[in-house]
């Protein structure tokens, strides 16, 4: 076995482990919400955890700080990768006690992966594109029919 299959194993692992990193965190930021009584509270120290993080990421990763030219020469629409993801955390943490969370991500699944299809499609913000496809079509019906069978 050459080294490519192993590799692609190894970055799914990882994809994998993202998932069940973004559904334990939803259901982290749940449990502070009760606690805390405020979704906003509870999304505000769930960023400012991220924000710790990361901060940790680029020191042990070494990261520059990019310069003011690369800064300014960045798609206005790049900036705002931040403002969706406060919306998706502060989005599930209203959502995960009425729709549970086996519901909220098969729902958020699907989301996703009709996004992604779509963005591909047209290449949008620089993507390559990649037309739709029967298959990615098939996946996408498949994925809403899972969506529908997990439903409480």
């Amino acid at each position: 076995m050459n080294g490519a299959p192993v590799q692609h194993f190894f970055l799914y692992l990882l994809a994998l482990g993202a998932g069940v990193s973004v559904a334990t965190q939803q259901v982290l930021n749940g449990s502070l919400r009760t606690a805390l009584g405020s979704p906003a509270w509870a999304g505000l120290i769930s960023y400012a955890g991220g924000l710790i993080t990361m901060i940790v990421a680029v020191i042990a990763l070494g990261g520059r700080v990019p310069s003011w030219k690369t800064m300014v020469d960045v798609p206005w629409y790049a900036w705002s990768g931040g403002v969706f993801g406060a919306a998706f955390i502060l989005l599930a943490i209203l959502l995960l006690p009425s729709l549970g969370a086996a519901t909220l991500f098969a729902l958020v699944i699907a989301g996703q992966v009709l996004a992604a299809v779509t963005l591909d499609h047209f290449g949008a913000f620089g993507l390559t594109p990649h037309p739709v496809s029967a298959a990615r079509l098939a996946g996408a019906v498949l994925l809403i029919a899972g969506v529908v069978l997990i439903r409480d």
